[in-house]
């Protein structure tokens, strides 16, 4: 015989059965509540973030740059960049290393840097060649590069001045971990620590033998008074020597500051991004004197006359007048501020003025289908934009 529990779980089994789907569907619900979806996670933001990483108790702010396109559910592994700023930016609060160098250029040009990229920063009382602050600029790097997706067979590692001491560094402990290097005004021999030229006839060959054929580009100012040229020289002709892969390029009259054309230059990106470890690239070894101004040209009164004129920029405010004063073009800004410029081609001029590091301004001229010069290009190393001719000028 059925005890009285048997018939009333079978009285509720049964009054379950006739429940409609709809009735079903929300008893359900309220005993079992549905899961979150893991698809309902905010998107994750990009460009400069706030970044934080812990060493030894000690907390280090910090910068991580993600293209625009990075996204957290695709699965794709992505270049990753490891950048040491120079002395001059160090702190602690974790974003002045983002304002020149190579994070200025990737403000500039978003679109040739489609890389993660770490950016430490060097408390004010350290260096980046303090075995703590290379412990902590790695510790960064494999922080950023496990949470989004740093490829460890296109990982890159660059620095500038005190930050290309740092590079030189890691570059020497670490050598199989970076799929290409760049250093713009470094060296070995630190200017804090003036006694390692003592060791200037041994201490580059160690450093070459450490680092291999990892693919090097060195840049450097010719007349840099705080970091000497002869630094990245000695380490071009040890790691030529002992069969490295290296290129040196030493801008000619320049300072300290090479950097700024050193990442504004778009082959170093596209370097960059060819190297893949581990291969091991044939041994190089390329050197270039990298001129500071373009070759100049000469052109004749009648080619200088057919571009003067006055011309109105794009949002139709400033007018700059263009004119021949002799042999050479000059042009008188909106601000009155008279510029002379030289020609590197039949069409194309330059501000010497404005070369200072890596800024150079180029003026376009362009003509129309009757052959008369219609407009200039003018372009930075940030943007170009089209300046239209309105009539020729009153005579000089």
């Amino acid at each position: 015989m059925p005890t009285q529990s048997h018939r009333f779980a079978t009285l509720v089994f049964l009054a379950c059965a006739l429940l409609s789907p709809a009735a079903r569907a929300i008893h359900a619900e309220k005993t079992h509540p549905p899961r979150p979806k893991i698809d309902a996670l905010p998107p994750q933001d990009t460009g400069f973030l706030n970044r934080r990483v812990e060493l030894h108790g000690v907390t280090y702010r910090f910068q991580v740059y993600l293209p625009e396109d990075w996204r957290r559910d695709d699965g794709k592994l992505w270049p990753i960049i490891l950048f040491l700023h120079g002395r001059g930016e160090r702190g602690s609060e974790g974003m002045w290393q983002t304002q020149i160098g190579l994070p200025e250029a990737v403000r500039n040009h978003p679109d040739r840097w489609p890389f993660v990229i770490v950016m430490p920063q060097c408390p004010l009382d350290a260096h980046w060649t303090d075995p703590a602050m290379l412990k902590m600029a790695m510790a960064a790097l494999n922080q950023e590069s496990a949470e989004f997706h740093g490829d460890p067979n296109r990982t890159y590692l660059t620095g500038l001045s005190m930050g290309g001491y740092g590079a030189w560094e890691l570059a020497k402990a670490h050598p199989r971990r970076w799929a290409a290097i760049a250093i713009a005004s470094g060296g070995i021999f630190w200017s804090y620590d003036p006694d390692r030229w003592q060791q200037a006839a041994v201490l580059p060959a160690e450093y070459a033998r450490a680092i291999g054929r990892t693919p090097i580009w060195l840049f450097h100012g010719s007349l840099d008074p705080i970091v000497a040229p002869r630094q990245s020289r000695l380490m071009f002709d040890a790691l030529k020597s002992t069969g490295g892969n290296v290129r040196f390029w030493l801008y000619q009259g320049l300072l300290h500051d090479c950097w700024t054309r050193a990442y504004d230059e778009p082959r170093l990106p596209l370097w960059l991004l060819a190297q893949h470890a581990p291969a091991a690239p044939d041994s190089l070894a390329e050197f270039l004197m990298i001129p500071l101004y373009p070759p100049v040209i000469r052109l004749t009164a009648a080619q200088l006359d057919a571009f003067a004129g006055q011309y109105r920029e794009p949002n139709a405010h400033g007018i700059t007048t263009i004119f021949r004063q002799g042999d050479q073009l000059f042009e008188k800004t909106p601000t009155g501020e008279l510029i002379g410029l030289e020609a590197e081609s039949p069409s194309a001029f330059f501000r010497p003025g404005d070369l200072t590091g890596a800024r150079t301004v180029h003026i376009i001229f362009e003509r129309n289908s009757a052959g008369a010069t219609a407009d200039y290009i003018l372009r930075d190393n940030r943007h170009e934009e089209r300046w239209l001719k309105l009539s020729s000028p009153a005579a000089h």
